[in-house]
């Protein structure tokens, strides 16, 4: 009996664990909503901004300044003289990625709402319809945007589009 009251209190402890690990889980500083927009957006539309950091990796290499001096019969008169280099490449290089979102009076919380419920119809989202944009709905956004490119929690316009979720203007050209 005490030993499943212990297990009982661990598992819930276990689980309050998660919730505040992932309630401290914030977008990183590179990912933005902006209310300025990128050169020729259309106006009053909103847009996020995406930055990718660029990887620099350190190379290390041994160069030498002067060979070993060897006798004849194989005697090491004189070793091998080496010097250490280090410097910082660019293994790839920083990525800026402007996006057009939904605007801040389209995210009510009855929208969120529809985007929690998107979400978890298609598996990304496992959590409960909370009507907030939490860490747990831009866990399952930046899940569900990744394979079409985009790593960001922001709800992207094409995203909600494509969940069925907002407007989709049609050509009226044709």
């Amino acid at each position: 009996m005490i030993r499943s009251i212990l297990l009982a209190i661990m598992a819930s402890t276990a689980l309050v664990g998660c919730d505040s690990a992932l309630s401290g889980v914030d977008e990183p500083d590179v990912v933005q909503r902006l209310e300025t927009a990128p050169p020729g957006a259309k106006p009053g539309s909103c847009w996020g901004k995406s930055v990718r950091p660029a990887v620099i990796e350190t190379v290390t290499r041994q160069v030498l300044l002067h060979p070993a001096e060897i006798q004849a019969n194989g005697e090491v008169l004189r070793p091998a003289i080496y010097k250490t280099e280090t410097r910082q490449e660019i293994v790839q290089e920083r990525v800026e990625t402007w996006f057009e979102t939904p605007c801040a009076t389209d995210l009510t919380p009855d929208f969120i709402a529809s985007v929690q419920r998107a979400l978890k119809a298609r598996g990304f989202y496992r959590g409960p319809i909370t009507a907030t944009m939490d860490p747990r709905t831009r866990a399952a956004v930046r899940a569900y945007q990744a394979p079409q490119g985009l790593e960001s929690g922001i709800l992207s316009l094409a995203a909600a589009r494509k969940l069925g979720l907002a407007v989709v203007e049609l050509d009226k050209t044709g």
